[in-house]
């Protein structure tokens, strides 16, 4: 062979290896490894259905919020039409998840919740469990740990960059966020820790400045028993100016006293409806008697009970009401088992049929926290988190019998040996994002963060999702 022939194929050679590699790496970065959650830096319990919205839709984009790294809130963003994530962007900085020698090092009561006003900025409310004493007095409850703060985009529909505004009170937990059809603002809280009024505090200009708090929820010292009486709503957008409100009732024990030698436990009873009417700022129960604001137990007992549980336990109250404006409730129930928690919590369903309260039939349901949906007086659907046999699955119960039967229509994720957190409903959801999902690993206290809708989970390059590495 001659040196020019040799040289001639050893060119070839070389030009088919590059152009194989170059195809290679191109086909790499084409084509990059997705997997189908979004983030990676979830912390404690990231999300959870009292800290509301955690997500909104709007003008195409999904906007999500959720606790991550040192208890610091983050949100992160979707575009439905480019299928293009963006975020997540740290919001803020949280007084909470700062000190090592805490004895609860996750407190995870000051997750974020979601608003975006009339004028497209967006705000988050996040960071408070009661406050500390030396915050100064609060006229309203108890404190405990850190400070209720509010945050504001700079600029409309943008959540690369945040302002911190020095206008709620710090006193704040359990932050939900309500706006009405006229753009007011309504940011709902507990002023304090267990022993404290619920409260909510109204903007009518895009949030720069909130009411001074206003109390509807009372707590108070018992007189027959060593406790005080105190609150757990669920606050939500009902018809028209009407908000709607879910509860139930804590009885708050001292952590020394003679009736229960648990002392405080998380006590839990009943569930009880209402409804503020905006527009009139008038309180009333669901057969539209006025009622006295701040609601005490006693009145709350005589005009807004839903249903009596007096031996077993609740949890978190939920509510959404039809095109008749009548309501639609659900609560965790489970059985005192004589600890310091109760037995497995199974969702119970409760509807007002225009003259009485009605329960539905939720006996097939899985043990499991959740939200509501109502599409009709008749349709009703329940999205449910749950784990069996170490198999997490979120899934969604439909009805279209008013709550006679449910059945299993849709599984939206599906994990084995892994549980999970759920956020309520996004606020006016597409169907392909309708909750966020934190994951549960065992042995760490971060969590793989999920969208997840109609369609399953929503799809992310992996390299994207790596928040901690960055």
């Amino acid at each position: 062979m001659s040196k020019q022939i040799f040289k001639t194929l050893l060119i070839c050679f070389c030009f088919i290896g590059c152009a194989s590699k170059t195809k290679d790496v191109k086909a790499t970065m084409e084509e990059p490894k997705m997997v189908d959650y979004f983030a990676d830096n979830g912390f404690g319990n990231a999300v959870a259905l009292v800290q509301h919205p955690s997500g909104v839709y709007h003008k195409g984009i999904t906007y999500v919020a959720y606790q991550g790294a040192l208890e610091d809130p983050y949100v992160a963003s979707y575009n439905h039409k480019t299928k293009e994530w963006n975020g997540p962007f740290k919001a803020g900085i949280s007084e909470m998840g700062k000190d090592p020698n805490r004895k609860k090092r996750i407190d995870n009561h000051g997750k974020p919740a979601i608003l975006i006003d009339d004028a497209g900025y967006i705000h988050i409310a996040y960071g408070g469990h009661g406050g500390r004493p030396e915050d100064g007095h609060n006229p309203l409850g108890n404190h405990h740990y850190g400070k209720n703060l509010h945050a504001v985009s700079k600029k409309p529909l943008d959540i690369s960059e945040w302002e911190t505004l020095d206008n709620i009170s710090i006193f704040g937990t359990y932050s939900q966020f309500v706006k009405m059809d006229n753009g007011d603002i309504y940011l709902f809280y507990r002023h304090g820790a267990h022993r404290s009024n619920w409260v909510y505090e109204k903007s009518t200009d895009h949030g720069k400045t909130f009411e001074a708090p206003v109390s509807f929820l009372k707590h108070k010292r018992r007189t027959d028993v060593e406790a005080e009486d105190s609150w757990y709503p669920w606050v939500s957008k009902g018809n028209g100016d009407d908000i709607i409100v879910a509860f139930d009732y804590h009885i708050c024990r001292d952590h020394n006293n003679s009736q229960d030698d648990r002392g405080h436990i998380p006590e839990r009873h009943h569930l009880y409806y209402m409804v503020f009417n905006t527009k009139t700022e008038q309180w009333k129960n669901v057969e539209n008697e006025p009622l006295v604001m701040p609601l005490t137990k006693e009145q709350a007992d005589e005009k807004a009970l839903v249903k009596r549980i007096p031996n077993d336990w609740t949890f978190q109250g939920i509510v959404d009401v039809d095109a008749d404006g009548n309501p639609h409730l659900g609560v965790l129930v489970g059985p005192d088992i004589n600890a310091k928690r109760s037995g497995p919590k199974q969702m119970q369903y409760f509807r007002w049929n225009g003259e009485e309260w009605w329960q539905g039939n939720t006996s097939n349901f899985p043990r499991g926290n959740g939200d509501i949906e109502v599409t009709s007086t008749t349709e009703v659907s329940f999205y449910l988190e749950h784990k069996n046999d170490d198999v997490g699955e979120i899934s969604r119960w439909d009805s279209y019998d008013g709550g006679t039967s449910f059945k299993k229509k849709i599984v939206f994720l599906e994990r084995n040996h892994s549980g999970f957190a759920i956020s309520a409903l996004i606020d006016n959801p597409h169907p392909d994002a309708r909750i966020i999902v934190a994951e549960n690993e065992e042995n760490s206290d971060y969590r793989r963060m999920y969208l997840v809708g109609d369609n399953g989970p929503i799809t992310r390059s992996k390299i994207e999702t790596q928040v901690l590495k960055k």
